[in-house]
């Protein structure tokens, strides 16, 4: 997976980003007026929404105005893409301005969510909208979950170097359609692992273009680890009710283990060592996830900053998080940057960027 650098050769460089936000919720706002009832205020519920870490979340459905969780999925696929269009297209916009790029100069358009589906996807649709080429080549990522934005970096890189045509990539996730119904009796143990869901999971748009040469953040080397014996920790399944995730509180246990010894191979094959690192962009899964992240790495304060802020002004928004934190990161000096990111299998992904 990914780009890596051979002497002589071009690599794929961002030199656009662009982010849209649906509407701002409060966080405390969301506890009181839907889910505090919801939950038959559960202390685990409660216990949940404190440590959060949380202050305001963004949704394209609040359900302290609207109540969707008795909805089917088909309803809940059709709405997706109403809500996802104008998203997408400002997210894309944005980012194509900030390259300088016409549309109509994408040879690539990669679009990745695990929150929503339809044929024709928002590739061909926001393609259209956006005036790119008939001939733009499209690739849809779909229910790779929270750490799909960094295999889609690669792609669109692989892309890059091997065609020298410029690609975007669009991480678009809208988690607040998949509210699921209140627990009957005593929450179950899936049910506890929703609460926890439910409490950390918003919606964004998040966009990156990518060029052959030139200035920007280039994409030197991706590297992946999944660990199979885990791939129950973390589930995200198609009901007839939406999608409902599973989340065992394991999972910072098992990053705990992994996340070191993948970043040091990831920097050991370019001489790099994690001092050398100036900026990190760690996907905010939750609080406890930064923070086993931080520890593992011996991260300062200051370098998970913003995995901290976006997590807090924003919420987990899945694939498109890791592209909001990077974002962040984007006007500082030159210098090595690690993004990573953690999801489904369980599995663990992380790119070497260099600002130049």
């Amino acid at each position: 997976m990914g780009v890596q650098v051979v002497p002589g050769r071009l690599t794929a460089a961002i030199t656009g980003q662009g982010s849209a936000l649906p509407p701002a919720m409060s966080q405390q706002g969301l506890w009181d007026g839907f889910f505090r009832a919801h939950y038959a205020d559960h202390r685990l519920a409660r216990t949940v929404w404190r440590h959060s870490g949380i202050t305001t979340r963004r949704g394209v459905v609040d359900p302290t105005r609207e109540d969707i969780s008795s909805w089917g999925t088909g309803a809940r696929m059709r709405r997706f893409v109403t809500e996802a269009m104008p998203l997408g297209r400002e997210a894309v916009g944005k980012a194509l301005a900030a390259a300088g790029l016409d549309p109509s100069e994408v040879g690539l358009f990669t679009v990745v969510s695990c929150t929503g589906y339809a044929t024709p996807g928002l590739d061909i649709l926001l393609a259209r909208d956006l005036g790119m080429s008939d001939r733009t080549q499209r690739l849809h990522v779909g229910h790779m979950g929270c750490y799909a934005a960094l295999p889609g970096l690669g792609a669109a890189g692989d892309f890059v170097v091997a065609r020298q045509r410029p690609a975007v990539l669009l991480c678009l996730e809208l988690t607040s359609l998949h509210v699921q119904p209140a627990p009957v009796g005593e929450p179950t143990a899936a049910d506890l692992q929703q609460m926890v869901a439910h409490a950390l999971f918003a919606d964004a748009a998040a966009a990156v273009v990518l060029e052959p040469g030139g200035p920007g953040l280039e994409v030197v080397d991706a590297v992946a680890r999944t660990d199979v014996s885990t791939a129950d920790h973390m589930t995200w399944d198609v009901t007839d009710l939406g999608f409902a995730m599973g989340l065992s509180p394991k999972v910072p246990d098992v990053l705990a283990v992994h996340v070191r010894p993948v970043v040091e191979e990831l920097l050991g094959r370019h001489g790099l060592a994690i001092g050398d690192v100036e900026g990190w962009a760690v996907h905010p899964g939750g609080r406890r996830i930064v923070e086993v992240v931080g520890a593992a790495l011996g991260l300062s304060d200051d370098q998970t900053a913003a995995s901290y802020a976006v997590l807090d002004e924003v919420g987990n928004c899945s694939s498109a998080t890791v592209l909001l934190v990077l974002e962040r990161l984007m006007g500082s000096p030159g210098g090595w940057v690690v993004a990573m990111a953690f999801g489904p299998g369980l599995t663990l992904c992380a790119v070497l960027l260099r600002r130049r």
